[in-house]
């Protein structure tokens, strides 16, 4: 991955590599910074039918977020910190990424609460032989500033100037609906899924929970981690991705990828040293769509042991394909217990809620 320019627009054009562009206009102030990475994929970076990882795309997506979140809170004289990944709303895939096509990530903070930020990113393919592009990704994080002192202190953001006070508006109506749903995920923490690594598959149902669930336990390293030991939230979600990816293609053994991702909340920070083991079942199917629950749970015993504890959440929807990259019909799941039936209708009604706003969304389109 390579690094190439921070853009930085205002409501005159401007450029600047590594600093804030203020600009005045139209008796407006506004302040905004960008930042932008690029880099090719490789085929480790693929999966067997050649399209890139969803989790290698969240990955890039968050290393962006983390670089232009920690710039802009470190932008003014104090204490310094470290932008920490909070929450990542949903994420559509909008069109698969190839090996040897280029990806441009391109981020910016388009508001500032108290106590976080949030970061707006769009991830572009670029065909290298024609220089094509497509829109592949469009994501929302929030970040807090963690002091570098006192990592369980969380500092001021500095606030940014809006052009428009409606944009400021904007931004709160959305701050306070992800720290509402944030309280509400936060209830249902405490549900488990035990870990699975060696099922008797052959004793099992095709098409059942039990059938497709995976777990992956990963011994957190410094390579995992930021300069001051936390993982970094786009390793995180790359593992999670991960294990996703691997209970669609036990459900439907075909080729499969990342639809989306619904929100994806941060609980608790992760340390180096720690062990997590990162969960994944199946919740519900429709017909050419999976969506799979998948938890991170930490056991931090090597440096201050206490007990295992919930860090990160998310569902994942992903859809099966041919290997022309057709989409399948997906075999539907066999729901066999309580939970599972209680799963399964919650499910649907994520997957129901999501299909209407999208039909709302594309009603002006088909108007115009």
């Amino acid at each position: 991955m390579q690094i190439m320019n921070e853009v930085t627009p205002g409501l005159v054009a401007g450029l600047a590599l590594g600093s804030y562009t203020q600009t005045q206009g139209l008796g407006l102030f506004h302040t905004r910074m960008a930042y932008q990475l690029i880099g090719i994929m490789r085929p480790d970076d693929a999966n067997i039918a050649g399209n890139v990882h969803g989790g290698t795309i969240l990955k890039m997506i968050e290393e962006a977020g983390a670089i232009i979140s920690t710039r802009h809170c470190n932008s003014q004289s104090g204490e310094h910190c470290v932008a920490a990944l909070a929450r990542v709303e949903r994420t559509d895939f909008l069109s698969p990424m190839c090996i040897g096509e280029v990806a441009h990530v391109s981020a910016e903070i388009t508001y500032t609460s108290k106590h976080s930020v949030e970061v707006q990113v769009n991830v572009l393919s670029e065909n290298i032989l024609t220089g094509a592009k497509r829109v592949t990704n469009r994501a929302t994080l929030w970040y807090v500033p963690l002091s570098l002192k006192n990592v369980d202190k969380v500092l001021e953001v500095p606030p940014i100037q809006y052009a428009w006070k409606e944009l400021e508006e904007e931004g709160k109506k959305r701050y306070e609906e992800q720290k509402l749903e944030r309280l509400v995920t936060k209830q249902r923490n405490g549900d488990l899924i035990f870990p699975v690594f060696n099922p008797d598959r052959q004793n099992k149902e095709p098409y059942t929970v039990g059938y497709s669930q995976s777990s992956l336990i990963h011994l957190v390293g410094p390579s995992d981690c930021t300069l001051h030991g936390f993982v970094h939230g786009g390793v995180t979600m790359k593992l999670m991705d991960e294990v996703a990816g691997i209970v669609a293609a036990r459900h439907c053994k075909t080729n499969i990828v990342t639809a989306s991702v619904d929100a994806i909340n941060f609980h608790e920070k992760l340390q180096k040293g720690c062990v997590i083991t990162i969960s994944g079942r199946m919740t519900f199917t429709s017909n050419k769509s999976m969506e799979i629950e998948v938890f991170v749970d930490a056991d931090p015993f090597v440096d201050e042991p206490k007990e295992r504890y919930r860090a990160v959440s998310a569902f994942f929807t992903y859809v099966s394909l041919s290997k022309e990259g057709k989409p399948l019909p997906v075999p539907q799941l066999v729901v066999e217990t309580e939970d599972e039936k209680r799963r399964f209708e919650d499910g649907k009604g994520r997957y129901l809620q999501t299909k209407a706003k999208r039909q709302v969304q594309m009603q002006p389109l088909t108007q115009q």
